[in-house]
């Protein structure tokens, strides 16, 4: 869908194609892009189709570029989707100058340009196309960290959940949101250099006051690098010891099937030998013989499992039950360690 915004006392105003001021810059919004609109694009702005296809592949890297009659850049925003396996993932947004047009291309719809498109973003001139760029990499700065914070708000509730039950469910999500940080930490990297770019180019020029916002993005960018790196990193260990623990938890439960399996495994032995074609002893006595067999197969297991409990390694229980308690001592300093490097980027922010 194609969507055409300019701007009338500083906000945006959604106008018709043919009511555009071909006096004003228009803002040619393309979100959910369809095969139509990919026509549009070719046929009316003379957008290369070969950079269309770039823009809409998802692992599509940040850059900059000149292009035949306009200028390329591809910058990658963080996502949200609650119906998607991995909820949070970034995605290349192509912005594109051309003459008095600036064209963003997006393959879905994105928090940051719902941003701009509802005049959220204060202070936007879109005839200053170095400005609106760098606005665009800013809002996309500060939706990576509101996104990071509720990834790690994700992350403690899984592991109180674990705390209490250890399931393959709990340790998916932790997983997922796992990937989430990996995601985030490529496209944040991707958009530093960008940055990098940006400062080198001769394409656009910036003045002071660009060159000063430039500065404040890149220390949000970096802040930004730093949360995703260390909530990776945290998540990761996270993952492992939660693994170790239902690992153990196994380990305990085969061991005591084992030992059940064992002591009723002796009476079924007592009754099989005596099969069909041997006469069972003390038949002789009825109902008096029966009660001895019975209490001597009950004999026969009790003895069974006070055999195998002693003979169970007990030193290497209580080791295991240390190694378990000191994987839940770990996590709960992960935890504290999340919450004191949350606490010290936003006092750097």
């Amino acid at each position: 869908m194609i969507t055409y915004w300019q701007q009338i006392g500083g906000k945006f105003v959604n106008t018709e194609k043919e009511s555009l001021d071909s006096d004003a810059r228009t803002w040619v919004d393309a979100r959910n892009v369809t095969r139509e609109d990919i026509t549009v694009l070719e046929k009316e702005f003379k957008i290369d189709q070969e950079h269309i296809i770039d823009i809409l592949d998802p692992d599509e890297l940040s850059r900059i570029e000149d292009a035949d009659g306009y200028i390329l850049t591809i910058i990658r925003l963080p996502i949200f989707s609650s119906s998607a396996e991995v909820s949070y993932f970034s995605i290349p947004l192509g912005v594109i100058l051309q003459k008095n047009f600036i064209i963003t291309i997006c393959w879905t719809d994105c928090e940051v340009l719902k941003d701009f498109s509802a005049n959220r973003v204060k202070n936007i001139n879109i005839s200053d196309f170095p400005a609106f760029l760098i606005r665009i990499l800013s809002r996309a700065d500060i939706t990576y960290l509101r996104y990071l914070k509720e990834i790690n708000r994700r992350a403690l509730g899984i592991q109180d959940e674990l705390q209490y039950s250890v399931e393959n469910k709990e340790i998916l999500q932790l997983l997922n949101l796992e990937k989430s940080t990996v995601f985030f930490t490529t496209s944040i990297k991707s958009n530093q250099l960008l940055l990098e770019k940006l400062r080198k180019t001769k394409l656009l020029k910036f003045d002071e006051d660009d060159l000063e916002w430039l500065d404040d993005v890149e220390i949000d960018n970096r802040q930004a690098l730093e949360m995703a790196d260390t909530y990776s990193q945290t998540f990761s260990r996270m993952s492992e010891s939660f693994g170790s623990i239902i690992s153990n938890n196994m380990n305990g439960i085969m061991k005591t099937l084992t030992v059940f399996t064992v002591v009723v495994s002796m009476p079924t032995f007592i009754t099989s030998y005596f099969g069909m074609n041997v006469d069972l002893p003390l038949t002789v006595y009825g109902k008096i013989g029966c009660a001895i067999i019975s209490a001597m197969c009950v004999a026969s297991a009790a003895a069974v499992w006070l055999l195998v409990s002693r003979r169970r390694p007990r030193t290497k229980d209580r080791e295991k039950r240390k190694k378990n308690r000191a994987r839940r001592s770990e996590v709960r300093r992960l935890k504290k360690a999340i919450e004191a490097q949350e606490l010290n980027l936003e006092k750097m922010g």
